[in-house]
């Protein structure tokens, strides 16, 4: 069995992400994380399997692009946008 969580995060600043060629404009993003039932279990385990985020293509947003990233690189890039300030 499968899952997928979606959230949203935020960037107030333009941002790079370790193997995507350029910044990324501030805004909000769509991140979606893949997740599969470790079966065997007196109780639910979840193993994370995957994680990406939708960014532009085009400056207005029309077109996205999913790139599959390690949570680690995202979790950096949203502390190094945190750490610039308001």
């Amino acid at each position: 069995m499968n899952r997928t969580n979606r959230t949203t995060v935020t960037f107030n600043h333009s941002f790079a992400i370790e193997g995507v060629e350029g910044r990324q404009p501030a805004g909000n993003y769509i991140v979606d994380t893949e997740e599969e039932l470790v079966e065997g279990l007196s109780f639910p385990v979840w193993h994370r399997t995957q994680t990406s985020i939708r960014l532009p293509k085009r400056l207005d947003g029309s077109l996205t692009e999913e790139v599959t990233l390690d949570p680690a690189t995202l979790a950096a890039a949203l502390a190094a946008d945190a750490a610039a300030g308001p």
